[in-house]
C-alpha cells in the first residue's frame, strides 16, 4: 500500500536530479500509453502525475516520493517518447535526457516500460528494449489498458509479444498486466518493488 507520494520536482536533466539514496523507479513509455494514469492509480492520487489527451505533455523529469510499506522511495515520471509531432530537435533534446538519466542515474533501481496491449509491437518499443538490454539497464514491462480488451484478445497479444521479443531474448524481464481506470496490476506492481527494496536491504 502507499501511505503518501508528493510531488518534488522537475529537472531538464539527470545532473540536476534529487542528490539521494533512496531507491528509485522510472516509468517510461511512448507518448499516450497511459503513463500519467497508471502513475495516479499505483498512487491512488487521481492528481499526482498531470494527465492529458495531448501526446507528449511530460517533457521533464518528475520525481516523486512516496512511503510505502514503511519504505521510502522515489517514483520517477520520463518523459514519452516516439511522438512524432514534436520538432526534431525536441526529439533529440528528450532522447539524450532519457538515455542519460537510464545510464548515469545511480539511485535507479528498475525502469518500467509501458506498453499499450491493444498494439501489435511497435519497433520503437522494441528497439528501446533492445537498448536498454545492451546497456544492462534492469527493466520490466508494463501491458497498460487491459480493460480495454476482452480476455481471450488480450492473452493472444500479450502470448504474441512474447513470442517476438524471444526472437532477440534469451530470457524475458518480469511482465505486469495492467489497468489505470480498474485499478487491475497495482498491487502486483508495488509487491515487486517491495520485494527490490527488500533485496537491497538484505545486500547492504
Amino acid at each position: 500500500m502507499v501511505n503518501s507520494a508528493n510531488f518534488i520536482i522537475s529537472s531538464p536533466d539527470v545532473a540536476l536530479c534529487p542528490k539521494t539514496t533512496l531507491p528509485e523507479y522510472a516509468f517510461i513509455g511512448r507518448s499516450n500509453v497511459g503513463k500519467s494514469s497508471l502513475i495516479n492509480a499505483l498512487c491512488h492520487d487521481a492528481k499526482l502525475a498531470k494527465t492529458s489527451q495531448k501526446p507528449g505533455k511530460t517533457l521533464l523529469i518528475n520525481h516523486f516520493k512516496v512511503e510505502s510499506s514503511n519504505i521510502t522511495w522515489h517514483l520517477v515520471d520520463l518523459p514519452g517518447y516516439g511522438f512524432a509531432q514534436t520538432g526534431q530537435k525536441q526529439r533529440e533534446q528528450l532522447r539524450t535526457m532519457i538515455e542519460r538519466y537510464c545510464l548515469y542515474r545511480e539511485p535507479l533501481v528498475n525502469l518500467f516500460v509501458l506498453i499499450d496491449c491493444r498494439l501489435e509491437p511497435q519497433k520503437i518499443d522494441l528497439e528501446f528494449m533492445e537498448w536498454l538490454g545492451e546497456n544492462e539497464i534492469p527493466f520490466s514491462i508494463v501491458f497498460t489498458k487491459i480493460d480495454k480488451l476482452g480476455k481471450g484478445r488480450l492473452s493472444e497479444n500479450i502470448a504474441n509479444y512474447r513470442l517476438r521479443l524471444l526472437q532477440t531474448w534469451e530470457e524475458l524481464p518480469p511482465i505486469f498486466l495492467t489497468s489505470a481506470d480498474k485499478s487491475e496490476g497495482m498491487e502486483e506492481l508495488l509487491a515487486y518493488i517491495d520485494q527490490l527494496n527488500s533485496q537491497m536491504n538484505e545486500n547492504c
